[in-house]
């Protein structure tokens, strides 16, 4: 058993681990919970339940409340560090002398503050958050919002100098590694934790097309929109859309023929529609990072359709055909939905199994531990 204890700061409870950055830092703890590290958890909470499964692999889960972003308005630093100051959490911090993970450039308040000076700080980037913020105002109607995400662009991209006080970055995508090196010699690429040890999908045929993403971010809410209007308006196949927390403007919207919306699913729910789907369409609208749901529908589900946007600088586009506007989707789909996902094609699935490995990944940074 390892003597090794770690803080780990996350921008927002990881149980359920539901979406995005969450999925990554939830199968984080739980390798090095595994590997006999011992964890004591920093959560902000906002919009999520507190549950036991986290105190399982733990040795203590603190939780912090997160601020309102109005707050944050006079400040300097983007919103989503400054709603994530805590003096309690600086304290917490401070009373013990153990590593510490900072989750994202949203939980970095405290990277370069002088009380943590001689403590080991690993910051692990999730994505290029100035790129993502970017990517957010551009494909935003809102008037309002497009203001907000392009302030926090400006703030993001400003502020991100405060790496420079950490002795690791750590990249989820090969590509932002290579562009973090250029800015600071510290960055490394990391895989994305996401808690399948085995390929476990199902040779054979579905009978529906599934996409499915957290619904309450634009880009998801653009995909969704994108695939009910302009892919499946003329298919003869049924779409499941799933989902959190669709905006209503969107549920009224994809009320098409064909087209199925499932809101909220658990993840045994969600699950079971990745493993039964005959295939899973993925379009993305940025590059930044490595999307979680591929790697989950890699992991669990039969054929996948994405776009480059997807794909590109991941390695993964070898497990999936590439289709980069609405009539090329359309055409894989009809050609997909004439294949059975053989054995065959379950074996070179397979190969994705050593390639991102919860189990190899996670001696990495255990090794940056001691």
């Amino acid at each position: 058993m390892s003597d090794i204890h770690v803080n780990i700061i996350s921008f927002n409870i990881p149980y359920p681990p539901d979406y995005g950055g969450l999925i990554d830092v939830f199968y984080k703890i739980k390798a090095l919970h595994a590997a006999g590290i011992k964890i004591h958890l920093h959560c902000f909470e906002y919009g999520r339940n507190k549950y036991r499964e986290l105190e399982v692999l733990c040795e203590e889960v603190i939780y912090y409340k997160r601020k309102p972003m109005w707050k944050g308005f006079f400040s300097d630093k983007p919103f989503i560090v400054s709603s994530r100051n805590n003096k309690k959490l600086k304290e917490n911090l401070k009373a013990n002398n153990y590593a510490i993970i900072f989750e994202g450039l949203h939980c970095c308040y405290y990277l370069d503050d002088p009380a943590f000076k001689y403590r080991k700080k690993i910051v692990r980037m999730h994505n290029d958050e100035a790129g993502y913020y970017l990517n957010l105002a551009r494909n935003e109607k809102n008037i309002l919002k497009k203001i907000y995400f392009y302030e926090e662009y400006r703030r993001l991209y400003k502020y991100e100098k405060v790496l420079q006080y950490a002795d690791h970055i750590l990249c989820i995508s090969h590509q932002e590694a290579e562009e973090y090196k250029k800015k600071f010699k510290h960055a490394d690429y990391l895989a994305p934790f996401h808690g399948n040890s085995k390929v476990t999908s199902v040779s054979g045929k579905g009978n529906y097309v599934l996409y499915h993403g957290n619904l309450s971010v634009n880009e998801n809410e653009m995909a969704a929109l994108f695939l009910t209007e302009d892919v499946f308006n003329d298919l003869p196949y049924s779409l499941f859309i799933a989902g959190k927390d669709p905006a209503d403007s969107l549920i009224d919207e994809i009320k098409h023929p064909g087209v199925k919306l499932f809101t909220n699913p658990s993840v045994p729910e969600l699950h079971e529609l990745m493993q039964n789907a005959h295939l899973h369409i993925l379009p993305a609208f940025t590059e930044t990072g490595i999307k979680l749901k591929l790697l989950q529908s890699l992991f669990k589900g039969r054929f996948c359709i994405v776009n480059s946007a997807m794909v590109n600088n991941t390695g993964l586009e070898k497990y999936c055909f590439v289709a980069d506007d609405a009539e090329q989707m359309k055409a894989a789909i009809h050609t997909t939905f004439e294949k059975e996902f053989s054995d065959t094609d379950l074996l070179f699935r397979k190969n994705i199994e050593t390639e991102f490995s919860d189990t190899a990944e996670i001696q990495k940074l255990i090794a940056l531990l001691r």
